[in-house]
């Protein structure tokens, strides 16, 4: 297959560039902005007719979820229209689709883990752009898988760990949240995933995936700091309350992942075993 991968530059993108040396029986054309403005109609049709893609993985969107309070248009854009552009145009070549959505499409008042059969309830203008990206997205392409995922980090970017482990040398102290439950996601492991499900088949609908197990915030950071060895930051567990942000975050995104793990034959590491795997990739790359 010819396979489109938007937002190439991004934590998802870099994961999905590295596992494609494994598939080398599909032809990737890895984009992001500089490449592909998914936000224009035009420029994505012409781009999929003229590389006749059969696949497109939506890895792009606007994920500064505070900054997205106050720019709706450019979150919209991204987030919201330009899915649904990329769907119809690769519905048109018969091709498939896969997007990934995020756990904020739940208000987070729920206390057992989120199936893909509950009712979405978006309490910040992110989450309420990525749930109409979803919508659009299965409209206008039969053969679109949907993947929500939370907490997402990797070697690349900025992230949540990078934060954590910088902040951690460079602080005596730190307050951290605890009162917002998830589990984190290894980026790699979403795009193996990704890449497993594309190659046995899509079967349409929403899928949910992040690693197996459930923390708070303030439980990932002292396991990212013991994990790396850091010691002289004492972290102290601090309300939601304490740290006022411009967008409402979900207190409890704990994901249901059956049905991925049954639809794919699937298995989900543990995040601790992942975050292990992360960090000691990050300590090669201080290294070299």
């Amino acid at each position: 297959m010819n396979i489109l991968i938007t937002g190439c530059n991004g934590q998802l993108g870099n994961e999905m560039q590295l596992i494609e040396k494994d598939n080398g029986h599909h032809m990737f054309f890895n984009t992001d902005v500089a490449d592909l403005d998914i936000t224009d109609q035009q420029a994505v049709d012409k781009f999929i007719d003229g590389n006749a893609i059969d696949c497109v993985i939506n890895c792009a969107a606007y994920t500064a979820v505070d900054k997205a309070e106050s720019n709706r248009e450019l979150c919209t854009a991204l987030n919201t229209v330009a899915p649904a552009y990329l769907a119809a145009a690769v519905e048109r070549r018969g091709g498939s689709m896969v997007h990934i959505s995020t756990d904020y499409v739940f208000d987070g008042n729920g206390h057992t883990p989120y199936a893909e059969s509950d009712t979405p309830s978006p309490d910040s203008v992110y989450g309420s752009t990525k749930l109409a990206g979803e919508l659009g997205a299965s409209k206008f392409c039969h053969r679109t898988m949907i993947v929500r995922t939370a907490w997402l980090y990797s070697a690349f970017g900025s992230n949540f760990v990078k934060t954590m482990l910088r902040l951690g040398k460079e602080k005596d102290e730190l307050g951290v949240v605890f009162d917002q439950i998830g589990t984190p996601t290894y980026a790699r492991d979403l795009a193996t995933a990704i890449m497993a499900a594309v190659n046995k088949g899509i079967v349409p609908g929403v899928y949910h995936f992040s690693n197996e197990g459930v923390c708070s915030w303030y439980d990932f950071t002292k396991a990212i700091h013991r994990m790396a060895g850091i010691t002289t930051c004492h972290v102290r567990p601090i309300h939601t309350s304490e740290y006022p942000t411009p967008a409402s975050r979900p207190a409890y995104s704990v994901l249901d992942k059956t049905k991925i793990k049954e639809t794919y034959g699937i298995e989900i590491p543990h995040w601790e075993d992942s975050l292990k795997e992360c960090l000691e990739k990050l300590l090669r790359q201080e290294n070299n």
